[in-house]
């Protein structure tokens, strides 16, 4: 089940490391859920961080040819 409208989604993982990991949360105060999103989405902004500054280079490079 899922809340606030977001799609769930399936991850294979076998038990003894989701059950690992559940420990690990919980002694973090965090839940399994709340952990894998705030990975994701600091995986993800790292990633278009780089993307924009890839972009950016690109730009200046173009610019300098045009000199």
């Amino acid at each position: 089940m899922t809340t606030k409208g977001t799609p769930g989604r399936m991850v294979r993982i076998d038990d003894e490391m989701w059950a690992a990991y559940g420990e690990l949360c919980t002694a973090e105060g965090t839940t399994r859920a709340d952990d894998i999103r705030r990975h994701v989405h600091s995986r993800v902004n790292q990633w278009r961080a780089l993307q924009e500054k890839k972009a950016a280079l690109l730009r200046r490079a173009a610019k300098q040819s045009e000199s």
